[in-house]
């Protein structure tokens, strides 16, 4: 393969408020690095945002604890719009994002002080965790995970990985383990789990199927992203129905999983061959490098069997120290060369006040 993933690079989460929602992201989990703030028009998402480009406003921030960002979204050409219909677990798409926590009891007592969450409770691959809500509805899940790139202001990371609801595991396990990787089954269980009181629909029997992956990933900012885990979940005394159904990517909640990248063009026909065709592609459509002021490079998109976004993005051109005008280039590295971490941790000069 001519191609490889580093990591998840970051979840997309449809706000009403880019500024306020980074704020209150800071100050409860951490996501205190804002490595892009930029304004500008979605225009090669037509398949997804109703045959129109559309103007929006977006932040990636990151906790340099480890782990991939949150890509904080919102429409300013456009009201994003909620869920037509109550979002039950289960349902098509992302259902939690997971972040990574070393020290889970300590994250448990800290984040109950600020918002909703559930009991610490232990996950189906034996490993502490607990449930808990943001201020606009989204659940997350904090996961006990030893790995850390960097101790930080509060002792979680970022994203760990996330839960996706599908309509058959079967169906949907080559996907995930052939194309994106995950060839490792950490817990298989089927049942009615107290944990998943924490949610509507959380009542019913599923099929939880958590995966890790084999090997390291590679690659620049492999070392920052470490480690991640899927799980999906299939409910099996339910009809789910698609998260995003009627409306447009970039509306409220969960927009995609997107993972860092090298190699697009063998990623493509890898992708082809696989039967998940790029839904979006920049590279093509724009015969050359997507530049965001910012950030630079290409974008693609695919969709897993059940309609769930999954997005590329293989960087050029990313910012470290924007005061002082350090822009690394990363064309000029090996694909497979993880960034010293000394240079990575120079990103805490950029830490956005609480």
């Amino acid at each position: 393969m001519g191609f490889l993933i580093s990591g998840i690079q970051q979840i997309g989460i449809g706000v009403t408020n880019t500024p306020e929602a980074f704020k209150w992201y800071n100050k409860h989990f951490g996501m205190n690095i804002p490595v892009f703030d930029e304004a500008a028009e979605a225009n090669l998402m037509l398949p997804y945002t109703g045959g129109k480009p559309h103007n929006r406003h977006a932040i990636l921030a990151l906790n340099l604890v480890g782990g991939g960002g949150f890509e904080i979204w919102q429409y300013t050409s456009r009201t994003p719009q909620p869920p037509k219909e109550k979002i039950v677990l289960g349902d098509l798409g992302i259902n939690i994002l997971k972040l990574k926590s070393p020290a889970i009891k300590r994250s448990h007592d800290r984040v109950s002080s600020a918002t909703t969450t559930g009991v610490l409770h232990t996950a189906p691959n034996g490993k502490q965790s607990f449930f808990a809500r943001d201020p606009y509805g989204n659940p997350f899940q904090f996961c006990e995970e030893d790995s850390v790139f960097y101790k930080g202001d509060t002792e979680n990371g970022g994203v760990f990985g996330c839960t996706i609801g599908v309509r058959d595991i079967e169906k949907s396990l080559p996907f995930y383990k052939d194309v994106l990787g995950y060839d490792v089954v950490l817990a298989d269980e089927t049942g009615i789990f107290e944990a998943f009181s924490f949610f509507e629909g959380g009542d019913k029997t599923f099929r939880r199927v958590i995966l890790g992956h084999s090997e390291n990933r590679k690659g620049a900012f492999s070392k920052l992203f470490g480690p991640t885990q899927l799980e999906l979940i299939q409910v099996l005394d339910g009809q789910p129905k698609p998260i995003l159904k009627d409306r447009y990517w970039g509306d409220l909640g969960y927009i995609h999983l997107c993972f860092d990248v090298k190699g697009m063009e063998d990623l493509r026909s890898f992708c082809e061959k696989h039967g998940h065709p790029f839904t979006v592609d920049s590279l093509a459509a724009l015969k050359g490098r997507f530049d965001m002021g910012e950030a630079a490079g290409h974008f693609a998109y695919i969709e897993d069997p059940d309609g769930t976004l999954i997005e590329f993005v293989e960087a050029h051109k990313v910012p470290l120290l924007k005061k002082i005008g350090w822009y690394l280039d990363l064309n000029k590295r090996g694909p497979e060369k993880p960034l010293p971490n000394w240079m990575i941790r120079a990103m805490r000069f950029t830490k956005a006040k609480v």
